[in-house]
């Protein structure tokens, strides 16, 4: 199943979601079954279980690796990481991930189909109910469906895709300008992205205000601009970059970034968007919605790099 990013080069506000099941078993034996989403984009293709070789020296939540078209690739066991009891059930489907430019494969009990929805009826998780390994919930007639951060589980064991603050040395390479009278907002949706870009901002010396979604930064942008007017000044003295992710709950960051090029107060505030999902075509549609630039997530230690290009 290869993906066409129809979704991704647009401002509809809607994704695809392809949902499948890591069940668990409970203390009396009983099937639970367990519903869990994963964005299309993110999704190469679903497989049978091919024959596994064991990997050294990683984690046991690393089933081991597989030959797919002459490329070796990790096969996570998502059972473990999520800290399931499955007893006796098999897992012998693979979702097949491709982000951040790697490949990744999951190991999954079943998978059912795809639906398309508005990122409106995509619910942020309760921290006090969900695990920081989810970013989303779809409701269903009968069911929850969790959205994975799978961002964040596939940086836990893969090195190559963490992101990685910015050292001692690029803080002070990044050093010698003065910006503590600027100011970013940051929307993201997942709180270890968000944390991780925000530190990288705030130990330059930015300003940083953070949005946990599309929705809630174009609601402080807005703010933003009633007081700016109210204060006879100029809004980009307020605010002088936005950087967005794509995949977010309620709004995401094409629809908001479409939001910002149709107001004529906003036309002149630079959009930087930050995305796992930076496919060469995927960059030329967003370069068309407004943005300015678009970085990959494995490209953290340009961040300060480009807000200090954008923010002049």
């Amino acid at each position: 199943m290869k993906q066409t990013n129809i979704l991704l080069q647009s401002d509809t506000n809607e994704l695809e979601i392809v949902e499948f099941r890591v069940d668990e078993m409970d203390s009396k034996g009983n099937l639970v079954p367990c519903h869990y989403g994963v964005n299309v984009a993110k999704v190469r293709e679903i497989i049978r279980l091919p024959k596994l070789t064991k990997a050294l020296n990683t984690s046991d939540s690393v089933e081991g690796m597989i030959k797919l078209r002459e490329k070796v690739i990790p096969v996570l066991n998502l059972s473990k990481i999520l800290n399931k009891y499955s007893g006796e059930l098999i897992a012998d489907r693979v979702i097949v991930l491709e982000f951040n430019n790697l490949m990744v494969g999951v190991l999954v009990h079943s998978v059912s189909r795809i639906y398309r929805i508005s990122w409106k009826n995509v619910e942020a998780p309760s921290s006090a109910v969900y695990s920081d390994q989810v970013t989303g919930l779809v409701k269903m007639e009968d069911r929850i469906i969790l959205v994975l951060d799978f961002e964040k589980i596939v940086a836990e064991f893969c090195s190559s895709s963490a992101l990685k603050p910015l050292s001692a040395e690029q803080l002070l390479e990044s050093g010698g300008n003065d910006r503590t009278s600027k100011t970013i907002l940051v929307a993201d949706d997942s709180p270890f992205i968000r944390g991780t870009m925000c530190s990288a901002l705030r130990g330059a010396g930015y300003n940083v205000e953070e949005a946990v979604n599309g929705l809630e930064a174009w609601e402080k942008i807005q703010k933003r601009v009633q007081q700016a007017a109210q204060d006879g000044v100029s809004f980009r003295s307020r605010l002088q970059l936005l950087i967005t992710d794509v995949e977010m709950p309620q709004m995401d960051g094409l629809h908001l970034t479409s939001l910002v090029r149709k107001e004529d107060s906003l036309k002149e505030l630079p959009i930087i968007i930050f995305s796992s999902l930076a496919s060469e075509d995927n960059i030329r549609k967003w370069h068309d919605l407004g943005a300015q630039q678009i970085l990959t997530k494995p490209d953290l230690p340009n961040l300060v790099k480009y807000a200090d290009q954008y923010t002049v």
